[in-house]
């Protein structure tokens, strides 16, 4: 992908990671590796919701936290994504948002269990970042939240929110919402009483592979995106001036000929005049 494209895809996770409830306020952020130089990262800008993120607003840092391109104001969590990224070159993208349910579940100290489908992707497979419950705002706080991420995919910060990574923004930002959808599921079932016993840990596992693969979460991203396009609203400039148009194409009105003006208010009045004696 070109930079550009990441712009619009990262665009596009923040309006889905907000139709998903991942949003609190303008805190959560999400960032990605440039494809061209490897030492810096695209990342959402301080004072902004994620549903707000735009190409002209999206800063560009370094891998040590330092804004090299934007004049918007950086997040002062910025070390979450540069520490991992620095310890973490197959990691791409790196998703922190507030999710209840993970917070509630980080809170009670429990691990994931393998409850659900979704927990499979993060069964024995979670990290927990438990020093502080305050912002990540020095690098050595993000080294140690990079720490305790180790090898995998997502890991709790301890009564704050989440780090979820990927090779792709899709994976990233699905594996959030799979990882909020297993901590409701597991939270659900131990507040209705005493849980059955797990499937095995080779089933488990091969649960896990069949929905870790990368196009299961570019399919997953692509029809999240489609749906909140779907649910876009039409801006009114766009509803008043297509208005016009729909008069002047009514069924049994002539179509608009080339250089004739486009219908006016009374023109309108007296077409909706007549449907309305027409309806009597």
């Amino acid at each position: 992908m070109g930079r550009d494209e990441i712009k619009q895809q990262m665009t596009w996770a923040g309006k889905v990671l907000v139709a998903a409830g991942q949003d609190d306020f303008t805190r959560g952020h999400i960032s990605f590796r440039l494809p061209d130089d490897a030492s810096q990262f695209f990342m959402k800008p301080h004072g902004f919701g994620l549903d707000e993120i735009a190409l002209e607003n999206i800063l560009t840092i370094d891998i040590d936290g330092n804004v090299v391109a934007g004049t918007a104001r950086r997040h002062s969590e910025v070390y979450i994504h540069s520490e991992i990224l620095k310890k973490r070159p197959d990691v791409h993208c790196v998703v922190h948002t507030h999710p209840p349910f993970c917070i509630a579940l980080s809170a009670t100290g429990r691990p994931m269990r393998g409850y659900s489908q979704p927990s499979a992707l993060f069964y024995e497979a979670l990290g927990v970042y438990a020093d502080s419950i305050n912002l990540i705002r020095t690098q050595e706080m993000g080294a140690r939240v990079a720490k305790a991420l180790g090898p995998h995919r997502a890991v709790l910060l301890k009564n704050h929110g989440i780090a979820a990574v990927g090779a792709s923004i899709a994976e990233a930002v699905v594996g959030a919402i799979m990882l909020e959808n297993a901590a409701m599921m597991q939270l659900t079932v131990e507040a209705a009483g005493e849980p059955a016993p797990e499937f095995p840990y080779a089933d488990i596992e091969k649960l896990k592979a069949d929905i870790g693969r990368p196009e299961q979460f570019a399919i997953n991203f692509d029809y999240l995106v489609r749906r909140v396009k779907s649910r876009e609203p039409v801006p009114r400039s766009i509803r008043q001036a297509s208005i016009p148009e729909q008069i002047a194409t009514a069924p049994g009105r002539a179509p608009r000929k080339a250089g004739q003006k486009r219908a006016g208010k009374s023109v309108r009045k007296r077409v909706m005049k007549r449907r309305l004696q027409a309806k009597g």
